[in-house]
């Protein structure tokens, strides 16, 4: 393995670490926490801290880890060296409208480990807020 090149297990250590110091940052959560609300054992979550499988994490358990810390799935099966499974098939940028482009933006800053914390939870309010805003008819 090339010094550019990293191995799954500790691009997804990296992943989770960044998931765990986010939700004690943001939400005041302990591992026990986080297990609690991800359905994730915390031996589970131990494991991937560590880089310690062999064969992958049980992706039900990834998908159910993101969609509790609000993370995109996909973010996730990139750090696992997997195509996007569950997402939305990717398509060519010229068959992307404004709003499929739009959402690849918002993803792609919540997924970026550069992007601060609290400017994370300020994208992840206004989404919450907004989807739950009632929709207007144009009449």
């Amino acid at each position: 393995m090339g010094a550019a090149e990293v191995s799954p297990q500790m691009a997804f250590a990296r992943f989770v670490r960044r998931a765990i110091d986010d939700a004690r940052e943001e939400r005041g959560w302990t591992v026990t926490d986080l297990a609690t609300h991800t359905g994730v054992g915390r031996s589970t979550v131990f494991r991937w801290l560590a880089g310690d499988w062999q064969d992958y994490p049980e992706l039900a358990k990834v998908r159910g880890f993101c969609a509790a810390l609000d993370l995109p799935v996909a973010a996730a099966f990139r750090a696992l060296g997997l195509p996007d499974a569950g997402a939305v098939p990717r398509r060519r940028a010229a068959e992307d409208g404004p709003v499929e482009a739009d959402v690849r933006v918002i993803l792609e800053r919540l997924a970026d480990p550069n992007v601060p914390a609290e400017e994370k939870h300020h994208i992840r309010d206004l989404l919450r807020y907004l989807a739950r805003r009632p929709v207007r008819r144009a009449g």
